[in-house]
């Protein structure tokens, strides 16, 4: 057999068997990914309010009045539920890169010779570099950009960066969670070197992360501004 359909097959045969293991026990795959999550996104949710904290503030008035600071309507919806399914995408990207790296390339090895094989050799390290390096840039990026955000509107609010921050909370916290949870069982699986997991990983994660991201959207169009309201007033 070609050494790539093995591979496929391999790895088809592998995700099928994954998602049978984890249906007859969910709960301790499920309870690591989650922790991890969470894990994660309350470091970006710090180092967001860090950012926030230490940027100059906005100029009173000086605020784009838009959800989840005011109500919008379904277009609102659309708009942050297709911003969220991009980052979602780029998080499966990066678990999917994991299953390619570390379990795919290995199985192709052995059958290459000559430059293919030292780069089915070595794909794994670079792979693997690769998807730190963006998750981290991602990661740096989101913390800086949301951060001044934040500092922006809440001194235009005339409000403490913190006091926004905790209005936003309660949409932000599980639509990050749900956002990270590919990242989530990329980290579980490098630790636990269990490369071939990660297909199926991929699969179950984005699928667990839509419905909360819907709700999240809905929630910071019609919901979220009545809680920025009771805690800062009307806008």
């Amino acid at each position: 057999m070609d050494p790539s359909a093995y591979a496929l097959v391999h790895g088809l045969r592998r995700t099928r068997g994954t998602l049978a293991d984890w249906r007859a026990n969910p709960g301790p795959v499920l309870r690591r990914w989650v922790l991890q999550s969470l894990g994660v996104a309350g470091l970006l949710l710090a180092a967001t309010w860090l950012v926030a904290v230490l940027w100059p503030g906005g100029t009173r008035g000086g605020v784009v009045v838009a959800p989840p600071l005011v109500a919008g309507n379904a277009g609102d919806v659309v708009h942050i539920l297709g911003h969220n399914l991009l980052v979602l995408a780029f998080h499966a990207l990066a678990c999917t890169t994991g299953f390619i790296a570390g379990s795919s390339l290995p199985l192709q090895a052995a059958h290459k010779t000559g430059l293919s094989r030292w780069v089915h050799e070595r794909g794994q390290p670079f792979a693997l570099a690769f998807v730190i390096g963006a998750t981290l840039f991602s990661l740096t990026m989101q913390a800086y950009t949301i951060g001044r955000g934040v500092a922006t509107v809440a001194g235009g609010l005339a409000v403490s960066p913190t006091l926004l921050l905790a209005a936003l909370l309660p949409h932000a916290l599980p639509e990050l969670v749900a956002l990270f949870l590919p990242l989530a069982a990329w980290i579980v699986a490098s630790r636990r070197g269990d490369w071939d997991q990660l297909l199926a990983a991929t699969f179950v994660t984005s699928a667990l992360a839509l419905p909360v991201l819907v709700l999240a959207a809905v929630w910071e169009v019609y919901g979220a501004p009545h809680i920025v309201t009771a805690l800062i007033g009307r806008v």
